[in-house]
């Protein structure tokens, strides 16, 4: 399937101010809410990190209704250095499947998935991984991915 014949897209600069809108959602839905100063922070941000990254290790997949952004999805990649669990060094993140409230359980968001899985495929990633939310967990495990276990805990360092 390729992203013409899908009705998906790869986002663009152009695209930069629906993107940062959309991320921004996003977040809102995901953390319930988000601190006045530390969303203006964000939307701050956001413009320059996407004309550094967008296309280049970072790929919006999206989907359009009347020349807007409804669904997205980004896949973010890295290269390793190789090991037994990813053994090219090439992986993805996917990060920020979101679809506007209106156009939900609708399929947007899994046929923006398939064409990214496919994208992921020619690139070579060796894993792509993701947290999935309850109402997310569904598709993904349709689309054949597992939970993961590890033996490692899982850690972070904030500032």
């Amino acid at each position: 399937m390729d992203l013409k014949s899908a009705g998906v897209e790869k986002a663009g600069l152009q695209d930069l101010e629906e993107l940062c809108k959309l991320r921004l959602d996003y977040l809102r839905e995901d953390h319930g809410s988000i601190d006045v100063r530390d969303a203006e922070i964000i939307r701050e941000a956001l413009p320059d990190y996407f004309r550094k990254h967008l296309n280049r290790d970072l790929f919006a997949y999206v989907h359009r209704e009347d020349q807007s952004i409804i669904s997205c999805a980004f896949l973010l990649v890295i290269e390793k250095p190789m090991s037994p669990a990813f053994l090219n060094g090439k992986t993805g993140t996917i990060l920020n499947v979101f679809t506007k409230a209106p156009f939900r359980r609708k399929g947007y968001a899994r046929m923006i998935m398939d064409v990214l899985l496919q994208e992921a495929k020619s690139m070579d990633l060796s894993v792509i991984e993701l947290k999935a939310t309850q109402d997310g967990y569904r598709l993904y495990q349709s689309m054949g991915f597992k939970r993961y276990r590890s033996t490692y805990c899982q850690m972070r360092w904030e500032r």
